[in-house]
């Protein structure tokens, strides 16, 4: 599973832009820290500076969610989310011989 979450800098000060980033390199080291991570990364937009992204990589969608509501999650991850993109940010990954998701209805019992 792939999450890209993309932010914007809450102003174009210097001062914002590092407390963004810091920020963001804090939430990478604390899911990272969490079971079922597989990798990550913190980016700039190389076209519009105020443009972030914090993209990780999971065994699946539940060891994402378990990550982001850990208390270290509530505390350090989710106060940063109020500079996100309002966007979907999960991904299913395409590998060779697997079924992709399909939007429609489910079942729970």
């Amino acid at each position: 599973m792939l999450v890209v979450t993309r932010l914007r800098a809450p102003s174009s000060a210097a001062s914002a832009e590092a407390e963004l980033r810091a920020g963001l390199v804090r939430a990478l080291a604390i899911l990272a820290a969490k079971p079922g991570y597989v990798g990550g990364e913190v980016g700039r937009n190389v076209d519009d500076p105020a443009l972030w992204v914090l993209a990780t990589r999971w065994e699946n969608v539940g060891s994402y969610r378990r990550a982001l509501g850990s208390y270290e999650g509530k505390m350090h991850v989710q106060p940063l989310m109020v500079h996100a993109v309002d966007e979907p940010s999960a991904y299913e990954l395409v590998e060779e011989g697997t079924d992709l998701n399909e939007a429609r209805p489910r079942s729970i019992g």
